[in-house]
């Protein structure tokens, strides 16, 4: 992929929303917008994961997506914005890191050809809760946009706070364009219901839905593969067919997924010949094909 231009008066594209300022828009608002936009134009692909409600496996999700798309030579970032419970390091081994910071801004931690950023790497201690009201998480959210240094990447993941509160929706709102957002849910009705909340909060704010992932679908048992059903099988699927979004698979419940996220380690790398890693490999090909909205987004 050729880097794209950065400079917004001289990118020719006449559309380009940082062109103009705007009527209701400061001097300061429009300097950090056209830096902000000069960021995200040398980014090729933007993907947003998004769940109804937490505890579904989002990061788990996002950080294999990455880490997948890295491994098959693709430059990748990886932004951690779920302010409440940013668990990217932790899962990836790097809690201890501290970021850099140069004249033109914040360094992302890297980890082989993958640039991460996270709220994790600016708390003094891990423990600390993070308690903010609403205006204070929108802002990180843009500073993140702004004023990290994520250069030319062919794909940037970003792992989105659960819900449709404020903060997806300021993500989707200065993430643009978005190529779409996958949705992570586990298989029982009271996690899926949140899916309908979720691709409808999508087609609200005009992000196309790349598809559902059924995360936590059966047990994996780790001496004999066997794969028994704990949870009401099957809700992830029949809210999609219902929605009319794609159904981009199930990823069972497997142990070696919670040791290595326990172990800072990205589970489709070092268990990459797992049934269960295959799995997941099958639903990122899915979403690396899936371009162009999709009917009802």
């Amino acid at each position: 992929m050729e880097s794209k231009n950065n400079i917004c008066d001289s990118c020719g594209d006449t559309n380009c929303s940082a062109k103009n300022q705007g009527q209701t828009e400061s001097k300061e608002e429009y300097t950090d917008r056209r830096r902000m936009q000069a960021r995200l134009c040398r980014i090729n692909h933007k993907i947003i994961v998004l769940s109804g409600k937490g505890g579904v496996g989002k990061s788990t999700v996002a950080i294999n997506l990455a880490t997948a798309l890295m491994l098959e030579g693709s430059r990748v970032g990886l932004l951690d914005v779920d302010i409440h419970g940013p668990s990217v390091p932790t899962m990836l081994g790097l809690e201890h890191e501290t970021l850099q910071g140069t004249d033109g801004g914040v360094l992302p931690v890297e980890l082989g050809n993958m640039k991460i950023m996270s709220l994790g790497f600016l708390l003094k201690n891990q423990d600390d809760a993070v308690i903010w009201r609403g205006p204070m998480k929108m802002g990180v959210i843009k500073q993140f946009l702004t004023d990290v240094e994520w250069g030319d990447l062919d794909y940037l993941i970003v792992d989105a706070p659960p819900g449709t509160g404020d903060e997806p929706l300021s993500l989707c709102q200065l993430i643009q364009p978005l190529d779409g957002a996958v949705i992570v849910t586990t298989p029982q009705r009271v996690a899926a219901v949140d899916v309908r909340k979720s691709i409808s909060f999508c087609r609200q704010v005009h992000v196309p839905v790349l598809g559902v992932i059924e995360n936590m679908s059966g047990f994996v048992c780790p001496k004999c593969g066997e794969i028994t059903q704990i949870l009401p099988a099957g809700g992830g699927k029949i809210i999609a067919t219902d929605m009319k979004v794609p159904f981009l698979g199930a990823i069972p419940m497997d142990p070696a997924i919670a040791q290595s996220g326990d172990d800072g380690q990205a589970f489709i790398h070092h268990y990459a010949s797992s049934p269960t890693a295959k799995l997941m490999h099958d639903i990122i090909n899915q979403i690396k094909t899936l371009d162009k909205p999709q009917e009802g987004t």
